[in-house]
């Protein structure tokens, strides 16, 4: 990590991390898109099975997680806020390296609901995903300019952040209870 800059403005800057935050928000959807194409074969001493309960929990858990940020910053208690924003970040990237290795190891399984009940899990997958697409950005700039010092910046990008971020979380957990009982014993 290089040493901030202050900038004209008294901002910390980091020139590199907003470099590499740019890299990540554009070949992270990419990568994870290709992976969907990847099969491997490997024989884990675990039922792949549990690892989407696990998303859900660490989706659910990162839901919670914001929820106590945004408390926290309502109360002007920034370290807990901070506190409370690198647990998420730490749960939500566990996360995508448990969805990317069930997926890359077990395939997609199949929505067999109907109906009225179909379309309202297609349309929460739909925005869920779509919103996921977007989310690393958002998330990771808004991290930054807290990070940094960059308040103002942190605070009108968390407008935008915050309720994708939050959204994505707990879309992906009423996705798993919804698609729960139809993964393979």
């Amino acid at each position: 990590m290089s040493t901030p800059i202050v900038d004209d403005t008294g901002a910390k800057s980091h020139k590199n991390l907003n470099i590499i935050i740019t890299v990540i928000s554009v070949v992270l959807p990419l990568v994870v898109a290709l992976l969907f194409s990847v099969k491997l074969e490997v024989n884990f001493p675990f039922n792949v099975y549990w690892l989407p309960a696990i998303n859900a929990m660490l989706n659910g858990g990162t839901a919670i997680l914001l929820v106590l940020a945004l408390v926290a910053a309502k109360q002007h208690k920034v370290k807990l806020h901070s506190q409370m924003i690198y647990l998420a970040m730490g749960l939500s990237l566990v996360f995508l390296l448990v969805y990317v290795l069930y997926h890359v190891t077990t395939g997609h399984t199949k929505f067999q609901g109907e109906g009225t009940e179909k379309i309202i899990y297609l349309l929460l997958l739909f925005s869920h995903i779509a919103l996921a697409a977007i989310q690393a950005p958002l998330v990771l700039f808004a991290f930054l300019y807290g990070y940094t010092g960059q308040v103002d910046r942190h605070k009108r990008l968390v407008k935008f952040s915050y309720p994708v971020w939050l959204y994505v979380s707990v879309t992906g957990v009423i996705c798993y209870y919804m698609i729960a009982p139809y993964y393979p014993a």
